[in-house]
């Protein structure tokens, strides 16, 4: 729904979430105002209090969305993978880090609110806690398959993938905020396929078998 129309039946909430995703995609998070959402959308003020107490409210949702998007993302490229080639540990690993990546990188405005420094407090949220946990457990699930698989080192498989994700998101965001010499999705897949490749070769267990 375009912000410049008028909202006139149908779902509200959603309607507010997608409104103050195309602003946060033209003028930024700080920007956004639960008000200024309303007055795109078309309804009042106080018709916007009835879904979103506040603007923390309303970034909560937009960040619980990413996030359900993100292991939409991730999913669809584990499954793509199991379908066009046959079951390899590392491989999955990577597929799901380029994936990553190129969620992050065509959906800025989302990825901003959902690791945005102090924008919400998601201990008021239980359900984007939930949405983020599932996203990371993704990660997680593809270290201990890979371990059982004999693929990865042995270690805590919860900081193994928080070697990983802390990997893919340092390359999201360099990405986003326009520190890489990169402007098109071929491009961000290309770096994304060597950073993740070069991950998994450091997670691998053949490394730690050579010891």
């Amino acid at each position: 729904m375009s912000a410049s129309k008028t909202y006139h039946h149908g779902n509200l909430r959603q309607a507010l979430i997608d409104t103050a995703i195309e602003t946060i995609a033209e003028k930024g998070v700080n920007s956004l105002s639960l008000r200024e959402v309303a007055r795109r959308v078309g309804v009042s003020h106080s018709a916007s209090y009835r879904h979103f107490a506040d603007k923390e409210a309303l970034l909560a949702a937009v960040a619980e969305e990413g996030f359900l998007g993100l292991t939409q993302a991730l999913t669809t490229a584990l499954q793509n993978r199991l379908e066009t080639t046959a079951d390899c540990s590392l491989e999955r690993l990577q597929a799901s880090g380029i994936a990553y990546v190129k969620y992050a990188f065509d959906r800025p405005e989302y990825y901003r609110v959902m690791f945005g420094s102090g924008a919400i407090d998601r201990s008021r949220y239980p359900s984007l806690q939930n949405a983020s946990q599932q996203a990371f457990q993704v990660l997680v699930d593809l270290v201990i398959a890979g371990q059982n698989a004999e693929k990865i080192r042995p270690g805590d498989p919860v900081k193994l993938a928080w070697v990983a994700w802390s990997l893919v998101h340092g390359l999201a965001m360099l990405a986003i905020d326009g520190q890489l010499p990169i402007s098109e999705t071929h491009e961000i897949e290309s770096i994304a396929r060597f950073t993740t490749q070069t991950l998994s070769e450091g997670l691998s267990n053949l490394l730690t078998k050579k010891v």
